[in-house]
């Protein structure tokens, strides 16, 4: 009976106002059956789309070479990073010439300062330093007498900034690394014909590939500027392959981040606690570095042809404008732009 005491009025299908029997106990379980599905598949969605890049990481962290390089020195501000670039015969990057060892081809210092701008800093493999324990000689034969941790020690005498970071690759890598990112685009605005590195080039900018890419970064003696300039060009080629390492483009092609990840780690060694975030930082920090807001070049130079006697020539800082160029990088006082040590 209705409240009025009327017979409650039928609905449409002869039924009172109530559901049908059976028609809501059929409904609700579908909608539920429905959204657990539905909860499920975004469930997979998301392990998949957080399963994979954990897993590409922990995978990657598995592939790196280590080495003990850090001189465990206390720590100075800020991050800094020792890029090296191995001129080893033995990985098949550079053409057995009967050199034996191993020396350091190409010696860089990255810094980002507690604040102000990144600096990215070439120094000379032939520059005259004081190597700990075998006297005054060339930095890159501090490479060949005691290897990483010889190296980041003369390079902290040096600059009076602690590596937090080491990181060598050798020269097959670069190779790889070049045709892993499809090539990359380097300029130069000489003609060279260079018997030493292979490297032909006609004057202005060209697509490489990862051979022409390493003839172009070993290139020297044709170089007007020898070691300077081929600073420059080992600079302009990390530069060129980050530009082409696009984020976006990849975080979509999981071949390409497996390609490049086999081709980055086949020939390079970091240091004992470093790990693919901490190679992940150094790229931003090297892109930065070589941005419009960034510092790159070398320190003040006084001699390019410093002949002291017993190590041929060498490539002589000027001793007292150095010191106070490497506080400047450590605090971030320099402003942004490039910084020619010849100046």
């Amino acid at each position: 009976m209705a409240p009025s005491g009327r017979p409650a009025r039928p609905g449409p299908s002869g039924q009172s106002g109530k559901a049908a029997p059976g028609q809501a106990g059929t409904d609700a379980p579908r909608k539920r059956h429905r959204l657990r599905w539905t909860l499920v598949v975004v469930a997979l969605v998301l392990v998949l789309l957080l399963a994979w890049p954990i897993g590409l990481v922990v995978w990657a962290n598995g592939k790196l070479n280590r080495t003990e390089a850090l001189s465990g020195a206390a720590g100075t501000p800020g991050t800094t990073y020792l890029i090296t670039g191995s001129d080893s015969r033995a990985d098949g990057g550079v053409k057995d010439d009967g050199t034996a060892g191993e020396r350091s081809d190409t010696i860089l210092l990255l810094h980002v300062p507690e604040s102000g701008p990144t600096a990215l800093v070439s120094l000379p493999r032939d520059t005259y330093v004081d190597i700990p324990g075998h006297g005054d000689g060339k930095i890159n034969a501090a490479y060949a007498y005691g290897g990483a941790p010889l190296l980041v020690e003369t390079v902290e005498g040096l600059t009076g900034l602690t590596v937090d970071h080491y990181a060598e690759i050798g020269m097959a890598g670069v190779k790889d690394i070049v045709d892993a990112v499809g090539g990359v685009r380097l300029c130069y605005d000489t003609d060279v014909n260079d018997r030493d590195s292979h490297l032909k080039w006609k004057a202005g900018c060209h697509t490489v590939d990862g051979t022409v890419a390493l003839q172009f970064a070993r290139m020297r003696k044709a170089d007007p500027l020898g070691d300077i300039g081929r600073a420059q060009r080992q600079r302009q080629l990390v530069g060129a392959v980050l530009e082409n390492v696009d984020p976006k483009s990849i975080a979509v092609r999981p071949a390409q981040q497996v390609a490049l990840i086999d081709a980055a780690t086949a020939s390079l060694t970091v240091d004992e606690s470093a790990g693919i975030i901490d190679l992940a930082r150094l790229a931003l920090a090297f892109r930065s570095a070589n941005g419009s807001d960034g510092i790159t070049g070398t320190p003040p130079i006084a001699d390019l042809d410093y002949r002291p006697g017993g190590v041929g020539s060498t490539v002589l800082l000027d001793p007292e404008e150095t010191p106070h160029f490497f506080e400047q990088i450590r605090d971030g006082e320099l402003p942004p732009g490039k910084v020619n040590g010849l100046d």
